[in-house]
């Protein structure tokens, strides 16, 4: 295999190494096998084509040709001319399949299923950056440069992942991209004739191989240099986020416990709530959002919303485009709500962590006031407050003035028919909704006389009777498709719930909603609630006029069902017990908790076999944080982060420390001259001047004192030193002399203070002497290996020695 052909074949490993940080966004994977084929094959084309025609062009050309005709033929070839041509038909069908998978990705939570659209996007965008790749790298020999498309592919998976792309897909990416620029550095040096070898200093062992000499001293392997700057690069790239706090998760991995502060992980996103709806609630740790302290001692239906979704187009709820306005001192009335209904002003001071950063503030519904520091902007339909110009709920406090609207079940059920305008608008759902949506819908409130009944039924059916089970485990969707399954299978969360009782009750005629925000939280000792990462939830809102939007709770063992969907007769009793604080789920389910017929509902009544609620308990959760043995891993870990890059500094301070003292000479003054003169050498080193085993100490010494350009008195410290250890390489009788420390310690001084601050740092955090360490470790690991090497011929003699002897002693 020639250079161009072994380059051409990194290049495409290089791709498909980035390629794998896409991975975990999509199941299955096997997406990455076609689009290797089909790479292996335009690289292949490439390469043809280079040894056909020296034009470059042609050969891109030849690629993108080859290229799109393996997209009409894995994709469009039903539309295509012969399978392979691309005509009208299929160029159309291009543009449905890209369109439904731009849709699909924000459809879906990760991991995403593999849809027709999804799978053109992902092997079309591979194709892509290894043409990029190719042509960059072999085409144009430019193999630095590739790393910008292998970046951006990289890129693109840790924006889609949650917290980020994980650092075993980073290191493949990175391994990838290493083994690109060693090809073709072998393949630049092959043109250059025989390899160099050498390492710099004078004082390195001597391992048998040529070093030819260059200015100042010796020159590096280039292929052991692009072996080194590559390790230290990917090194400083593993280490610095882990070291820098300041760069949260870094370029590997995600936040930890979800703290995420733009939208990954930790935040609901109002964009697209069901996927962070189900990142927050499989967070492991349920770390606190926001905290809050209220007027009302009942805190049940303190739900606070951040955005509602009010538009359907049979593929995801998402919230309208509508028109925002400045905050007013007083919000508007509530829709829809009359003065007969009974309602309680409740004032609620609600302070943010400083990790969550929302673009949409969580408040009680319906607000009446809001104060609140920033720029913040009022959206009147779903009555929400929205940062502008980048504000966000990042560490902030707020006060809000709500009312808690407590209607009569005989007040929903006789309410009016609302607005004609207000139901054509909320009661749309798309064509392509399936028929049995409406069909069931229809089954589970037949003989239901009125829009509060039929409501009712359908909340029932979903968290009482219907066979439901709440599990975040289950792959999300909030299409068409997603509803239909869910109904079949009869499991989800919080999201499948309410959008699938919202869809229902818009078949029946009822204006729905789909609200996102938290549940009540957790009450705490000191009279304040938490509310975590675990309280986040969707719940529906149904319209019924004169009493405006009201909350339904479909979803089982969540939230806290409303007191007006339990009919006025259940409302009377007086001895009933209050509800309990709704509790948040320490772990998904993993299927059905309990009987069908058991649910908050009859709970909350206490209907028989129905196990009593868990007591609460004031000692904290179960959940004791990680183990000791974790501890100690990260501990461990931490330290050794921390004291990799400060070895060379240790190393140098404990020689410099053994040289300058008389223990680590053991009292020989010969060994103390040596010593300090090796010191001498090191310190100018340090301080760039590199030693030369080629001249005299006298002469070495005049190098130091002219380019280090010291001052009369540090010169002749530095002389001194020199004609010591000239005395005891020399002299027949040689006299010890004193004061060489001083001497090295005088010069020393002066090279730091003629110094710039930058050779300063560089002198004291890594010293260029500190190469003598890893030179005598190299030195150990070579004699090792020949020890070893060398020991296997002597031991096969010695065996053939002695069997030898015992076949003389028998004969």
């Amino acid at each position: 295999m020639n250079g161009r052909a072994r380059l051409a074949l990194c290049a495409a490993v290089a791709t498909l190494s980035a390629s794998c940080a896409l991975l975990p966004l999509v199941e299955p994977f096997d997406w990455l096998y076609q689009a290797a084929v089909m790479l292996a094959i335009v690289s292949g084309v490439g390469a043809a084509a280079r040894r056909m025609s020296p034009v470059r062009p042609l050969a891109l050309a030849a690629q993108a040709l080859v290229a799109v005709l393996l997209l009409t033929l894995v994709f469009t070839r039903g539309q295509a001319i012969a399978w392979v041509l691309p005509g009208p038909e299929a160029v159309a069908e291009f543009g449905r399949l890209v369109q439904q998978g731009a849709s699909d990705v924000g459809r879906y939570a990760i991991p995403a299923p593999l849809t027709p659209g999804i799978r053109l996007l992902l092997v079309a965008g591979v194709l892509v950056i290894g043409l990029c790749v190719d042509a960059l790298a072999v085409t144009y020999r430019a193999a630095a440069p590739a790393g910008l498309p292998l970046l951006a592919l990289y890129s693109v998976a840790a924006g889609l992942s949650p917290g980020g792309a994980g650092w075993l897909w980073f290191l493949v990416a990175a391994a990838g991209y290493l083994l690109l620029l060693l090809a073709e550095g072998r393949d630049r040096l092959s043109q250059w004739g025989r390899m160099f070898g050498g390492s710099p200093g004078a004082d390195r062992p001597d391992t048998g191989r040529s070093r030819p000499a260059g200015p100042g001293g010796t020159a590096f392997a280039p292929v052991r240099t692009g072996h080194r700057i590559g390790a230290v690069v990917l090194g400083i790239a593993l280490v610095v986020p882990a070291a820098l706090p300041s760069l949260g998760g870094g370029l590997l991995g995600p936040p930890a416990g979800g703290e995420s502060a733009g939208g990954g992980g930790g935040t609901i996103s109002a964009v697209n709530p069901l996927v962070s709806l189900q990142n927050s609630l499989n967070q492991p740790a349920d770390r606190e959002v926001l905290n809050y302290r209220t007027t009302t001692d009942d805190t049940r239906d303190m739900y606070l919303r951040i955005v509602a979704l009010d538009q359907f187009d049979g593929t995801a709820w998402k919230p309208s485009e509508r028109t925002v306005t400045d905050v007013p001192d007083r919000l508007p009335d509530p829709p829809g709500l009359s003065p007969a209904v009974h309602t309680l002003r409740v004032n609620t001071s609600i302070s943010t962590a400083e990790w969550y950063a929302q673009n949409w503030l969580p408040l009680p519904y319906p607000a009446a006031k809001v104060d609140i520091p920033g720029r913040w902007r009022f959206e009147p339909a779903g009555r929400t407050l929205v940062g502008d110009r980048g504000q966000n709920t990042r560490g902030v406090q707020y006060q809000v003035e709500s009312l808690l609207v407590r209607p009569t079940a005989h007040q929903l059920a006789t309410a009016p028919p609302p607005p004609a305008e207000l139901l054509r608008e909320y009661t749309k759902v798309p064509d392509s909704l399936p028929t049995v949506v409406h069909d069931t819908a229809r089954k589970v409130t037949y003989g239901a006389r009125t829009a509060y009944d039929k409501a009712v039924k359908l909340q029932d059916w979903f968290s009482l009777n219907g066979g439901f089970s709440y599990n975040t485990e289950v792959q999300a969707g909030s299409g068409s498709e997603a509803i239909v399954r869910f109904l079949e299978q009869k499991e989800g969360f919080c999201v499948h719930f309410s959008f699938t009782m919202a869809a229902m009750a818009r078949t029946l005629g009822i204006p729905a909603r789909v609200a996102v925000g938290f549940t009540p939280g957790t009450r705490q000792p000191d009279g304040t609630t938490s509310v975590g990462l675990k309280d986040a939830h969707a719940w529906p809102e149904l319209y019924f006029e004169g009493v405006g939007w009201t909350r339904f709770e479909p979803t089982p063992s969540r939230g806290s069902t409303p007191d007006y969907t339990l009919g006025d007769d259940a409302r009377s009793g007086a001895a009933a017990p209050p509800a309990q604080q709704p509790s948040r789920p320490s772990a998904p389910a993993a299927g059905p908790s309990a009987t069908p017929s058991c649910g908050p509902g009859h709970q909350r009544s206490g209907a028989a076999g129905c196990p009593a609620p868990p007591a609460r308990s004031d000692a904290g959760p179960s959940d004791g944080g990680p183990s000791p043995w974790a501890v100690t891993g990260i501990a461990l870990a931490a330290l050794l982060v921390l004291l990799l890059p400060a070895l060379p500094l240790l190393w140098r301070v404990r020689t410099r420390s053994r040289r300058l003292t008389a223990d680590g000479t053991d009292g020989d003054p010969a060994a103390a001259a040596l010593a300090a003169w090796r010191e001498l050498l090191d310190t100018g080193w340090d301080f760039g001047i590199l030693p030369d085993g080629s001249l005299t100490p006298r002469k070495a010494a005049a190098r130091i004192v002219r380019v280090g350009e010291l001052p009369p008195e540090a010169a002749d410290a530095a002389h001194r030193v020199a004609a010591a250890v000239e005395q005891v390489l020399y002299a027949p009788r040689p006299h010890p002399v004193s004061g060489l420390v001083t001497d090295v310690q005088r010069v020393r001084t002066a090279l730091h203070a003629g110094a710039s601050r930058p050779l300063r740092l560089r002198a004291l955090l890594a010293p260029r002497s500190a190469a003598r360490l890893r030179w005598a470790l190299a030195a150990r690991w070579s004699a090792l290996r020949l020890r070893c090497a060398d020991s296997r011929p002597v031991t096969a003699a010695r065996r053939a020695a002695v069997t030898l002897r015992r076949e003389r002693r028998r004969a």
